[in-house]
């Protein structure tokens, strides 16, 4: 089978960087053409280096990388330029925070050099509606777990391959699929019909719009298929906005 090699100017986004010496950096930057990769940002780090206003967080943004080559204990990418690529603007607020959340599940979840480009485009709209509620943070955590293969079919019982009923209630259960409730945690089978119909069609709006009507129960749902896949890793994102939030309260007690 031949491999389809990236175009010279790729789509995508900056996930996280650190420093590799006093004046370069490596990136982790999520492609829609490569999936995640790890560049060598020469020089970005000078005062005067133009890619300092272009490598930002929730910035889309257009490269063109070298050909892969041994360095750093792995495979790294050179990046010979990088431009703006437009869309929204830096996310502010509660929505940053959320940014940075979505960026750690990537980090996570998804493997090099793994081309997921339903997902990129997934990851851009969600970024465009984080200041609009939690929809698009649940939105985004369906679409990943199901370009991931973590997700099952939500139209149909995993054991029994019975079609979910609208009037039901079931559980979403990491190990064994959609069983019936044996817990707190369930989701109406009108939901799961939903959101299954919105991931087969394709539209984030759809899906936005399906999350928006059960959000308490789906985050709870959610954050436990997470917790499961991500296995001993801990989302750093999640405990700080945890932890501003309580300063946030402390605040406003004490000003009351």
């Amino acid at each position: 089978m031949r491999l389809t090699r990236p175009p010279a100017l790729q789509q995508a986004y900056v996930l996280h960087q650190h420093d590799w010496s006093e004046s370069s950096l490596i990136l982790d930057l999520f492609t829609r053409e490569s999936g995640r990769v790890a560049v060598a940002a020469k020089g970005a780090k000078r005062p005067y280096s133009q890619l300092r206003a272009v490598l930002l967080p929730l910035q889309r943004i257009s490269v063109s990388l070298s050909k892969p080559a041994k360095a750093d204990g792995g495979e790294v990418q050179t990046l010979r330029s990088a431009e703006w690529g437009g869309g929204a603007t830096l996310p502010s607020g509660a929505a940053l925070f959320s940014g940075y959340y979505l960026n750690e599940l990537l980090l996570k979840l998804l493997a090099r050099h793994d081309p997921h480009p339903q997902l990129f485009d997934a990851y851009a709209d969600a970024l465009a509606h984080l200041a609009e509620g939690d929809a698009a943070l649940r939105a985004f955590e369906i679409k990943l777990l199901a370009e991931l293969g973590l997700l099952p079919d939500l139209s149909v019982v995993t054991p029994t391959q019975a079609p979910i009923e609208p009037a039901r209630r079931y559980q979403l259960s990491p190990e064994s699929g959609l069983i019936p409730p044996t817990g707190d945690a369930h989701l109406p089978g009108s939901l799961l019909i939903q959101l299954q119909a919105a991931l087969l069609h394709g539209s984030p709006a759809a899906l936005r719009q399906a999350c928006a009507a059960e959000l308490p129960a789906l985050k709870t749902t959610l954050r436990g298929l997470l917790h499961y896949h991500l296995g001993h890793q801990s989302l750093r994102t999640r405990s700080l906005m945890v932890e501003v939030q309580q300063l946030l309260d402390g605040a406003r007690v004490s000003r009351s």
